[in-house]
């Protein structure tokens, strides 16, 4: 079989962290990366599902919070706070 080398660089606890997982299902990293690739090519996508929040997502999910926080007479947030917020957020 014709192999070649794949090399990434990772953060340090997630190479860890990762080295582990493999380890308790009984297999090493390079077999698990190797089963990613080969999902990936067979079914032509990546073999989970890679999603963005939306600005519409987060405003509708800190109006959710909002309200139930208001329902449950918690502190409400005003405008400027509120606006302050998804701003952060945006930042991220």
């Amino acid at each position: 079989m014709n192999q070649s080398i794949l090399s990434v660089r990772v953060n340090k606890t997630d190479k860890e962290n990762f080295e582990k997982f493999c380890s308790e299902a009984g297999m090493n990293v390079s077999t698990a990366i190797n089963m990613f690739i080969k999902a990936t090519n067979r079914e032509r996508k990546l073999p989970f599902e890679v999603k963005t929040e939306s600005y519409e997502d987060y405003v509708i999910e800190k109006l959710k919070e909002a309200e139930e926080h208001y329902e449950k007479g918690a502190r409400t947030y005003t405008q400027e706070e509120v606006m302050e917020m998804i701003k952060n957020k945006l930042k991220k």
